[in-house]
């Protein structure tokens, strides 16, 4: 497994070591050595998710501000565009994103810590989009970020929609801006 460190220090992207032949492919999707290793720290998954989204369907951005999340995402079926923005006031990189390209080609997969916000959006006809959770999803606790918020500026594709905005869910379209937002110390 190869670990790619991401302009913000603690968000990861973990490429898998691909065998392939014309049967198919094998590949080892998590290891929880690899895994505590690269981060620093020993961390237990309590939950796994699966998300199926068409084209231009933009989620996020998520978190929980109790029971904060961490989260180790892919996409098993079709392309996103998955972003990670650092939401720790007290963090030299409070207010910065990363996006990484997350597909069923690449294989890649993104290790969002507790802390930060995270979105995706849909980049192919559909996509299937699997992530492990450190926490349990706590809905009296889970905030929005607005995922257009002109402070954070993030570049999101254009090529994915004949439309200029991407389809949100409602709660994602009252997500507060980072200034108004409830953070992390």
């Amino acid at each position: 497994m190869n670990v790619v460190r991401t302009r913000l220090p603690e968000v990861l992207i973990f490429e898998p070591k691909v065998f392939g032949d014309s049967r198919g492919f094998f590949f080892e999707s998590f290891n929880q050595r690899v895994f505590d290793e690269a981060v620093g720290a020993p961390y237990a998954f309590v939950q796994d998710n699966h998300s199926r989204s068409a084209r231009g369907v933009l989620r996020g951005l998520h978190y929980q501000v109790q029971q904060p999340q961490g989260k180790l995402v892919r996409v098993v079926r079709g392309a996103v565009f998955d972003v990670a923005v650092d939401i720790r006031r007290s963090s030299v990189t409070y207010g910065q994103w990363v996006g990484v390209e997350l597909s069923e080609h690449n294989q890649r997969q993104l290790w969002v810590p507790p802390g930060f916000a995270h979105g995706f959006l849909t980049l192919s006809e559909s996509a299937d989009f699997l992530y492990k959770t450190t926490d349990f999803y706590a809905p009296a606790f889970e905030r929005c970020i607005v995922w257009n918020d002109s402070q954070l500026a993030i570049d999101w594709p254009q090529s994915v929609a004949a439309v200029d905005q991407p389809l949100v869910s409602d709660k994602d379209r009252l997500g507060l801006a980072l200034s108004a937002a409830e953070l992390f110390a």
